[in-house]
């Protein structure tokens, strides 16, 4: 579990409006935040059900179809 020490922005009735981290969290934060938007996407291509190509030849399917526009 991330140990985050956050402090808040108030308003002038007290609200919390704001949150303010120290700039390694915030990188811990977006790190851990990428590695879950890998785990979807893995997620989402296993149930997909379709064939996994090599990324290598995703790459070159990416390139021609760019190359014929």
């Amino acid at each position: 579990m991330l140990s985050i020490k956050e402090r808040y922005l108030v308003d002038e009735n007290d609200n919390r409006i704001g949150v303010l981290l120290n700039i390694e969290d915030y990188r811990l934060i977006l790190d851990e935040l990428e590695e879950l938007d890998s785990i979807r996407a893995y997620d989402e291509a296993q149930a997909s059900g379709e064939t996994p190509i090599p990324f290598e030849q995703a790459l070159e399917e990416i390139e021609r179809q760019r190359s014929k526009r």
